[in-house]
Formats: structure tokens, C-alpha cells, sequence
């Protein structure tokens, strides 16, 4: 890999990614971080050999810069880089909400964007990072991005019309396992089961049925009718869950998150 990667603001997503990134091949020379505090920048330069510089810096040297602060604060990170960003720099935001037109505006005419929302499993390499193409960028803008986000799961192209659905689907997607997998534990727990017992059970039912998912091929639907026989247990616990509207839940929780992101994108937040 030739091209030098900052990634700005290194939290526990961007070190997710750095390590990716490492693993994936590039060279750790050819990457720089930044942080907020000079003990996270010590601690990164210790961990992956990667050299710790300013904000400035990594906008004069790299050429791809991540910008993977929180969203309320970039707008001072922005108005920090502006001075230093050459318009043949990539940036890519991995910020929910944010448009790349706001990007478009605070940087120097012609840069090109490109908008990443990842998730939380790229901890685990199991990320969904979804990518979008600002007014500037080209195929070979996203082929790079793409390079850099393989390294913690899979990645997918979408207009960035739709970015606000992938985030509330995928950005926060997680999280609904994870209160799903809360819930069946206490339902374990009332039925007589100890804790431990009841999370190994339900977790397992959850890598089971998601590898399914992915390597059958088959609809959720055909999938859920295998375990479903007549007069059975399932079908008794999925009338309950019908009766108790979880389908109109769940989408209505999807779209409150989705409007979420666009009031994020429109400076409401």
C-alpha cells in the first residue's frame, strides 16, 4: 500500500480500523492517527508502531484522511483542518448524519467525500460499513474506502439518499440484537433457567441462525417455517409475539431511528 491513511479522532472504532487496516497489509508506516489526548496517542504509537501526529499534520501528509470523531464535534475539527486540506485529499467521514455536502462546504472547493457508516462489530471484524459518494468523488475515491473498511467486515455501496435508512438498519442494528438478547435471557431466567446458561443458549441461537442467513441463500420467512411445525411450540410463541405487535414495533423503531439521523443532518440535534 503506497498511499498514506490518517485516521483522525481514534476512538474505538478508528483503532478498530487501524488494526484492520494492519491486518489487511498496509504497512504501519504508512499510516498516522490522532487523538485527542497525548496518552491515547502514546498508547496507539506503542500498540501498532503508527506515528501519533496533530490534526494539522495528518491533513499536510496523508492522502486519505478518516475523520472518525463524534458527530457534535465536527464542526471544530473541520474549521481545524480546513487551512491544511488540499483539494486532491480524500476524506472520508464515518460521522452519523452528516451530509457530505457540509464536508463540501468547509473544505477547499473540488475535495472529494465520501461518507462511511460502520458499525460496532468491526471490534470483531463483522462490520457492515456503508459507503456513499459525495458530489466530488469517483469510483476510485470509493474503491479506496472500500480497500480501507474491508479490513473489519463487509462493506456496500448505496446513494447517500440512503444513508439514513443503513444507519438506522445497520448503523444501529446492533443494538436491537443486543435488547433482544436481553430480553430472551430474562424470559430464560423466568422460565427457570440460571443467567449463564440462558445468554450461552440465546447467543448461540443467535450466531446459528445469522450464519444461516448468510450461507443458505433462503428467505427469513422459509427459514423460520423449518422451525415452525404445526401446533408446535414456535408457532405458539410467534402468535404472542404477533399479538403483541413486535413486527409494528420494530418498524417503528426504524423509522424514529431513521428519522433521527435526519434531524442530525439538518442541525437539529
Amino acid at each position: 500500500m503506497t498511499q498514506k491513511v490518517a485516521v483522525l479522532g481514534t476512538g474505538k472504532i478508528g483503532e478498530a480500523l487501524l488494526s484492520g487496516m494492519i491486518r489487511g497489509g498496509w504497512a504501519p508506516s504508512d499510516l498516522l492517527v490522532t487523538a485527542r489526548r497525548p496518552e491515547r496517542a502514546t498508547q496507539l504509537h506503542e500498540r501498532y508502531g503508527v506515528e501519533a501526529v496533530s490534526n494539522a499534520e495528518a491533513a499536510k501528509s496523508a492522502d486519505t484522511l478518516i475523520l472518525t470523531v463524534k458527530p457534535q464535534d465536527m464542526g471544530s475539527l473541520l474549521r481545524e483542518l480546513a487551512p491544511h486540506v488540499p483539494a486532491d485529499r480524500l476524506v472520508i467521514s464515518g460521522a452519523a448524519g452528516i451530509p457530505t455536502s457540509y464536508f463540501e462546504e468547509h473544505l477547499a472547493a473540488g475535495t472529494p467525500v465520501v461518507r462511511v457508516m460502520t458499525n460496532t462489530p468491526a471490534l470483531v471484524d463483522e462490520a457492515m460499513s456503508v459507503i456513499s459518494a459525495g458530489s466530488h468523488a469517483n469510483g476510485a475515491h470509493l474503491t479506496r474506502a472500500e480497500e480501507i473498511f474491508s479490513g473489519v467486515g463487509k462493506t456496500l455501496r448505496v446513494p447517500e439518499s440512503q444513508q439514513d435508512a443503513c444507519t438506522a438498519l445497520s448503523g444501529s442494528g446492533p443494538a436491537y440484537f443486543y435488547f433482544l438478547v436481553e430480553a430472551m435471557t430474562d424470559a430464560g431466567i423466568l422460565l427457570g433457567l440460571p443467567r449463564d446458561k440462558a445468554h450461552d443458549l440465546i447467543v448461540q441461537a443467535a450466531i446459528g441462525a445469522a450464519v444461516m442467513l448468510r450461507d443458505s441463500g433462503e428467505h427469513p420467512v422459509k427459514l423460520r417455517e423449518n422451525v415452525t411445525s404445526p401446533a408446535g411450540t414456535t408457532i405458539n410463541a410467534i402468535r404472542e409475539l404477533e399479538n403483541h405487535g413486535v413486527r409494528a414495533a420494530l418498524i417503528a423503531a426504524l423509522e424514529a431511528a431513521r428519522d433521527r439521523s435526519r434531524e442530525l443532518a439538518s442541525g437539529n440535534g
